[in-house]
């Protein structure tokens, strides 16, 4: 595997090397697309100077480039595979319905004998990322990993776009690469690190990932009291005090979830993931010094027995909360990342709606409120 990275704000950080340019080589990029032109212009140079590769990537809500963050930029990772293969599908969404299907139709496009890693990215509102999953579960293999995130538009939570194959910017699409070959190898990390507060509350009345009632009380009504003066800033200010949910009394895994959108006349709230009807909810509220331990924790998770020769590709996907809780120390998580990842890894990565990593259980699943973490490399 060679990797280089570029990143762009008024000019390129250095000139591409065309060299890496093959049917084996992949381009992710991250950033404001669609929304600025001096952007999209950008995109289209990359697309010009690789014409071979597969390209993908999305919008977000910040930029991750080695251990710094940017805004309003696009970043840029280029690996060409020495040893193994890499294919990419885009497939439509075009409601929340769908996205059980959607998922399955990821897999089913990519699978062959050969597949050992997905890297999927989901456009981020109308998608629900656990059925998504679900889909993904479905019919998933048993030891091939799937790794990803959902777009974002920063605190707006108007629109996000993904990159398809033709380098044009779209909504509304569900993107994905597969990786195949017996030298390819990824391994996954995640963590969070924020506390709960309050009361735990019974999930009276819920729809997938829509929230109507917390016992028995108006779901909408319940955040605004809890959130106080943060209330009149719904749903971005959501995102700093997220769900812990369980599915039931007995169960021990939590999940976190985090606002997307808010119904003013229903009185409801849904979610980036499922929200399971008589389960139980619990407020979250940031710890920052336990956020930045996460990410130490979640690049200490992926590194674990990891021993590479060479060149490495680390993409990370934090969510959108985080970042606007850790404001000027956003940083800091991803210098704890880079503290640990092995010599001769580059990273990228951006900040998003939900993301998406693989479990002990050997099943992917959506994450809230999480860093995530995806290391490539080729034996």
């Amino acid at each position: 595997m060679i990797t280089r990275f570029y990143r762009f704000e008024k000019e390129w950080n250095e000139p591409f090397d065309t060299s890496l340019d093959s049917e084996t080589t992949f381009l992710l990029m991250f950033g404001e697309m669609g929304r600025d032109e001096r952007l999209n212009r950008a995109i289209e140079e990359v697309c010009l100077a690789f014409p071979k590769a597969l390209k993908g990537g999305c919008s977000g809500a910040g930029e991750i480039f080695g251990e710094q963050l940017f805004e309003n930029t696009l970043v840029v990772a280029v690996v060409r595979l020495e040893k193994s293969r890499v294919r990419k599908v885009d497939i439509p969404i075009a409601s929340a319905e769908e996205s059980k299907a959607v998922g399955r139709k990821v897999v089913e496009s990519l699978l062959d004998d050969s597949l050992k890693s997905i890297f999927v990215l989901s456009e981020g509102l109308t998608i629900n990322g656990s059925e998504l999953s679900v889909g993904i579960n479905e019919v998933l293999p048993k030891g091939v990993n799937v790794t990803g995130g959902l777009a974002g538009d920063d605190d707006r939570f108007e629109k996000t776009y993904l990159l398809g194959q033709d380098c044009r910017v779209a909504s509304e699409v569900v993107t994905a690469f597969g990786f195949y070959g017996e030298c390819f190898r990824s391994a996954t990390g995640y963590r969070g690190g924020w506390d709960r507060f309050g009361v735990e509350r019974m999930i009276t009345s819920s729809k997938k990932n829509i929230l109507y009632t917390l016992n028995e009380e108006p779901a909408l009504d319940v955040y605004r009291r809890y959130l106080g003066k943060y209330a009149q800033g719904l749903p971005a200010s959501g995102l700093l005090f997220p769900l812990a949910v369980r599915a039931s009394k007995e169960s021990d895994e939590t999940k976190v979830r985090t606002i997307l959108a808010i119904d003013e006349k229903e009185r409801s709230i849904t979610f980036a993931g499922d929200i399971p009807e008589g389960g139980y909810a619990t407020f979250m509220k940031a710890n920052f010094d336990r956020l930045i331990d996460g990410a130490y924790e979640a690049a200490s998770m992926m590194t674990e027995g990891v021993h590479i020769d060479g060149s490495a590709l680390s993409i990370a996907i934090s969510c959108v909360g985080r970042k606007l809780v850790l404001k000027e120390r956003t940083e800091e998580e991803l210098e704890a990342i880079c503290d640990v990842l092995p010599e001769g890894t580059g990273q990228i990565g951006f900040y998003s709606y939900g993301e998406i990593s693989l479990m002990s259980t050997g099943t992917c699943d959506l994450f809230n409120q999480t860093m995530t973490l995806t290391l490539m490399w080729e034996e």
